[in-house]
């Protein structure tokens, strides 16, 4: 199943996992990815630790825990691409209706991710 057609049924929750330079992680809860396409997704994120950590050091996961019973989901494996901020693009992606409150937080940046690879939420997932 691609991603697109995976994320437009699923109904869940997301987290994304990023550390700095030092590898310091940090983890926030996300919003389904955009997909762009099969290789590459994008969050949109206000200017916090999660970017500051893509800034240092490019490599991300995304855990998706779909709603149910059981344990069912995705773990993607990112590496961030590029960003561009307050962009034509990210006011097309936006899922919500912006809100005086969420925009004095702040620039938005789309912050693009090549899927390295992609790992159910349990099971294989060791490769040496």
């Amino acid at each position: 199943m691609e991603l697109k057609e995976y994320f437009d049924n699923a109904a869940g929750h997301g987290i994304l996992a990023t550390a700095d330079a030092e590898g310091r992680v940090n983890l926030a809860m996300f919003a389904k990815p955009h997909i762009m396409d099969d290789q590459t997704i994008a969050f949109i994120m206000p200017h916090r630790l999660t970017l500051s950590n893509l800034q240092a050091n490019p490599h991300a996961a995304y855990l998706f825990m779909e709603n149910g019973p059981g344990y069912k989901g995705k773990r993607l494996h990112l590496t961030k691409i590029r960003e561009e901020q307050d962009s034509d693009l990210l006011y097309s992606l936006r899922r919500r209706s912006p809100s005086p409150a969420r925009d004095q937080d702040g620039p938005r940046f789309l912050v693009f991710f090549q899927v390295d690879k992609i790992l159910p939420l349990i099971g294989p997932g060791l490769e040496i």
